[in-house]
């Protein structure tokens, strides 16, 4: 069983206490995909990922950010 990432939860109370702005600036700079996933259903369990969508949105683009392939760039 894995626990529940502790990131999630603090990005989550940013965005229950309004602070939208902050929480979406930590989205952008996520560990990994896994966070991101435990973030989304933490808001969805607390219904806030309706209330905003930017951070709908915000989660959305990081996931699929996160899971494509890196570019390789030469040195």
């Amino acid at each position: 069983m894995s626990r529940q990432s502790i990131w999630a939860t603090k990005v989550a109370a940013l965005v229950q206490g309004g602070n939208s702005e902050a929480a979406i600036a930590q989205i952008k700079v996520a560990p990994t995909v896994k966070d991101l996933k435990d973030l989304r259903a933490l808001l969805i369990s607390s219904k806030l990922l309706a209330r905003h969508p930017n951070v709908d949105d915000a989660t959305s683009d990081m996931i699929v950010a996160l899971s494509s392939p890196r570019l390789h760039r030469s040195p």
